[in-house]
């Protein structure tokens, strides 16, 4: 292989690879990196997968919707953090080197995953147990900040550069996996134990179990040596003193960290977690079907759509690495709104008849919902919270304390707390809505995951050829520091707040689907930039590549 690997401030080129890695070296390279990939990112996901539970465990409410956003809050503060684990841990990938510091970030993942499964509930140690749970939230981010930047970083740099998409393409896969992974486990966890057991403790095994995972990840991880490329940089005495700094002062890198940030993974994040989180709780929540049904269809969506991403990065290594990406946004575009309404009439149908057929207008004074509020100010806000409960899209006018659910009209005034959500239950479903769980038919299952599988082709389209587009793009010497800032500040704070943004705009309007908008909204900007700051043509290494003054 004869691949340059960064240059010294003063331009000339850094030692090149003093041996080429053999195809086995290269397998267990790839393997290693992904199997540890996965086994992180399952860590992070199990959160996720069972907010309900975790809800119910940690942040207990008389408000559903409250509940649910706490959750999503807490799975944002994970990711609020993984920028600042980018900078920590990327200094060190760049100063001490990629292997040992993504040992590092996988223990305490580890550690802190299994750490959730242990903690009291809230009705046992009160709000420490919240806190505890933002604590060790908050040690996942750090541990994930530097996670992708070390594997993807650690692959590309044993990769010939005309394979490099195809095999760093494992990487963006194995995130993927590790959401299959903790889907697989929460099936596994369900069908042994019993429902109300699960309910009450059998949830924190998924979390235990992480434990074991990471025994198998650092068994794996220190079978590895150190990156050729870094290993050449340090012989040479050519590692950066401050990758922080020059990460911010290198010539032409703010415009590089801009693109990969607004244009990369901005795109790349909002597409996935609306994919995959965004397809979990909407037929989860407002479509209501049954939980082991909504777990098989993403688990089948999810293993085939992993193929996705292997196909996308090989390709891009013949078309470049612009290309699959403006695709995916473009196509992201004018997609998802038609792909998530076709969910929601595959999904359960009757419910979306009903909406059809008597649509819920509310009336009444101060009718205004608050989703953050433990209890609403007023008759007509706990009205439009118990809506939102149930999933039921409505529209607010007039002063009257009125319910109409298609022609017939309903006075709330009179309902007291304790009834008054089974009653407006009750007056819905004498108006044809029908609030059991579904398990829809064969035939609407395949459907469903055959839309799932598009969202899962633009996912890979914008993410598959990331982490060597993201290597291509910085020097080596600051490469880890470089590429992993802007891809946690996006995957962090676009993408990791994404269910909690969605979710709240869902709870202000009524309408299931318009949390959808934030993601488009990214996504759009995101073309823009994509559009104007990528390179276009075969891909390039960086010191080939003129990426200070291109705009193609």
């Amino acid at each position: 292989m004869a691949t340059q690997i960064g240059s010294t401030e003063s331009g000339a080129p850094t030692p090149p690879m003093q041996r080429e890695p053999t195809e086995k070296e290269i397998r267990l390279v790839i393997a290693a990196s992904s199997a540890g990939t996965i086994f992180e990112w399952y860590d992070f996901f199990i959160y996720g997968t069972l907010a309900a539970l975790i809800g119910a465990a940690f942040f207990p409410s008389d408000n559903e919707t409250l509940q649910l956003l706490l959750v999503w809050a807490g799975f944002a503060v994970g990711f609020g953090f993984r920028p600042l684990g980018a900078i920590l841990f990327g200094y060190l990938g760049d100063r001490l080197g990629r292997k040992y510091t993504f040992l590092v970030t996988v223990t305490l993942m580890g550690v802190a995953t299994a750490g959730v499964g242990l903690i009291p509930s809230a009705a046992t140690i009160g709000i420490a147990a919240p806190i505890i749970v933002i604590l060790f939230r908050i040690l996942q981010g750090l541990a994930l900040g530097g996670e992708y930047g070390g594997a993807a970083i650690y692959v590309a740099e044993h990769a010939p550069p005309e394979k490099r998409g195809f095999y760093t393409s494992f990487i963006q896969a194995s995130v993927v996996g590790g959401f299959v992974l903790s889907i697989i486990v929460v099936i596994a966890c369900r069908a042994l134990i019993p429902a109300d057991e699960f309910a009450a403790w059998g949830w924190r095994l998924p979390f235990l179990l992480s434990i074991v995972l990471l025994g198998i990840s650092l068994w794996m991880r220190l079978k590895l040596s150190e990156s050729p490329v870094f290993q050449a940089m340090k012989a040479a005495g050519e590692t950066s003193s401050n990758p922080f700094k020059e990460s911010l002062t290198y010539p032409g890198n703010p415009k590089r960290i801009f693109v990969a940030l607004f244009g990369i993974t901005g795109v790349l994040t909002t597409i996935w977690y609306t994919a995959f989180f965004s397809g979990l709780s909407f037929l989860r929540g407002p479509m209501r079907v049954e939980e082991s049904a909504v777990e098989w269809m993403l688990l089948a969506a999810g293993a085939i759509s992993m193929g996705f991403y292997i196909v996308v990065g090989k390709w891009s290594d013949r078309v470049g690495r612009k290309k699959p990406i403006v695709i995916g946004a473009l196509a992201s575009l004018f997609l998802l709104f038609p792909v998530f309404w076709g969910i929601g009439a595959l999904a359960n149908p009757a419910l979306n008849d009903s909406a059809r057929a008597a649509p819920v207008a509310v009336s009444g004074a101060a009718c205004t919902y608050d989703p953050f509020a433990e209890v609403q100010g007023s008759q007509c806000g706990r009205v439009l919270q118990d809506l939102t409960s149930l999933g039921v899209p409505y529209n607010i006018g007039g002063s009257d304390s009125d319910l109409r659910i298609g022609e017939a009209s309903f006075d709330y005034s009179a309902l007291s707390e304790g009834d008054r959500r089974a009653t407006i239950q009750a007056w819905l479903e004498s108006q044809g809505y029908d609030f059991e769980r579904q398990t829809p038919p064969l035939a609407n299952i395949l459907g469903i995951v055959g839309l799932l599988l598009v969202l899962g082709m633009l996912s890979a389209l914008t993410y598959g050829s990331v982490a060597a587009l993201l290597t291509e793009m910085f020097p080596a010497r600051i490469r880890y520091s470089s590429m992993s800032i802007p891809y946690h500040i996006g995957a962090g704070y676009l993408g990791g707040f994404l269910p909690l943004i969605a979710s709240y705009i869902v709870a202000m309007t009524g309408n299931a689907y318009s949390g959808l908008w934030y993601t488009w909204g990214v996504v759009a900007f995101g073309l823009l930039v994509a559009w104007w700051g990528l390179p276009s043509g075969p891909p390039q290494d960086f010191e080939e590549a003129d990426f200070k003054d291109t705009n193609a």
